[in-house]
């Protein structure tokens, strides 16, 4: 399956990129996105590509390296820094050894930089960098049809392989299969309900923790029949490990395989991190682009963008303000931008995508009001 970046006109027309910016691609991926912008930013400019998947960061490298994106006649100096120790904030038994590769004598060398890193690391990987700040940052929190395809990743319950769905198989210790069978039941339906808003999330763990007392649970196809056993007859997949025939209807494994994601990889809260830190090293005027794909997601990248767009947060029967608080953030575009239906029907993926759009408040700006 090849992969196809979701809003990608939109995303790169949203940045509002010029030669010689400096832009962060949060989650690199497949490059789709990471190519857009260096078609805009050259000359002159640099990219810095974060992904958590090594991988993701190898191939695109090797892309740049063979000329396959940049068709130009100057020398390509692509810099990539090695896979790190990564420090997550929920993770304070994590050492973080970020290396200062792609600053050479305080200057920057080459265009661009990939960092197998976590994207909520932005504030040490751009100071690591010698930067102060930067013009444009771009997350498609999307995972790529790459990681999908691979069975032995774990993140598809229409592929049998380990029960993982690690993004860093190098720096994450859990996989899938630690929460299926070590949480407790409470603890299961809590997760399926709360990261996969599942209806009958309590019939799921009740049938997760009834299988693993048998037999320990290690493989996606064996968690699919069991939560084809726990759903009601109606929405059951047909046909051996949970093959899937009704395409109108979302497969019942969808929120459970969501939920475990999720909390596998601390995604919800490492984008709580990442917001805050991106605003930090925004320059004045600089743009943030948040590509979503679940109302989870989408949820607190609104709730965000709505709270630093709020200069006083004083009660409503305050006579002045006394918070004293500034606005942060300019809001572009009020609605989500979504995808039209041409990308959808030759992107299915692009159906539940939602960009939302913020940009920093000029510092004089700011400091008038």
């Amino acid at each position: 399956m090849i992969h196809k970046p979701v809003l990608l006109k939109e995303a790169i027309e949203s940045l509002n990129l010029k030669p010689g910016m400096t832009v962060v691609d949060g989650t690199l991926g497949a490059g789709g996105h990471s190519e857009g912008i260096l078609k805009r930013i050259l000359p002159g400019g640099r990219l810095i590509s974060i992904d958590w998947d090594e991988n993701a960061v190898r191939n695109f490298e090797k892309k740049l390296n063979e000329g396959i994106f940049i068709a130009k006649k100057e020398l390509i100096r692509p810099v990539r820094s090695m896979p790190v120790n990564i420090k997550n904030k929920n993770d304070d038994q994590i050492s973080s050894q970020f290396e200062k590769l792609g600053n050479r004598g305080g200057k920057i060398v080459g265009y661009w930089h990939g960092v197998a890193d976590n994207y909520a690391n932005i504030n040490e990987i751009v100071g690591g960098l010698g930067l102060e700040a930067v013009d444009a940052v771009l997350v498609d929190l999307g995972f790529s049809s790459d990681q999908i395809e691979d069975e032995k990743r774990g993140f598809s319950f229409l592929r049998n392989g380990p029960l993982d769905m690690r993004y860093s198989q190098d720096t994450r210790q859990k996989t899938a299969a630690d929460i299926v069978n070590k949480y407790s039941e409470e603890d299961l339906a809590a997760l399926f309900r709360n990261y996969g808003e599942e209806k009958f999330a309590k019939r799921i763990a009740r049938k997760i923790v009834e299988a693993r007392k048998i037999q320990k649970i290690a493989e996606t196809g064996e968690l699919v029949e069991i939560i084809s056993r726990a759903v009601p007859k109606a929405i059951r997949p047909r046909g051996q490990r949970g093959m899937w025939t009704d395409r109108s209807r979302v497969h019942p494994a969808t929120r459970v395989f969501q939920a475990l994601r999720i909390e596998t990889n601390h995604e919800l809260e490492n984008l709580k991190i990442f917001l805050k830190q991106a605003l930090s090293i925004l320059a004045s005027e600089g743009i943030l682009a948040i590509i979503s794909f679940h109302s989870l997601e989408d949820r607190i990248v609104k709730n965000f963008f709505r709270e630093e767009s709020q200069s006083c947060v004083c009660p409503p029967n305050f006579p002045k303000c006394v918070c004293e608080r500034q606005a942060q953030l300019k809001i572009i575009a009020k609605k989500p931008i979504t995808a039209a239906d041409a990308e959808i029907e030759d992107n299915p993926r692009a159906r539940s995508a939602k960009l939302r759009i913020a940009q920093k408040i000029e510092e004089k700006r700011q400091k008038q009001k």
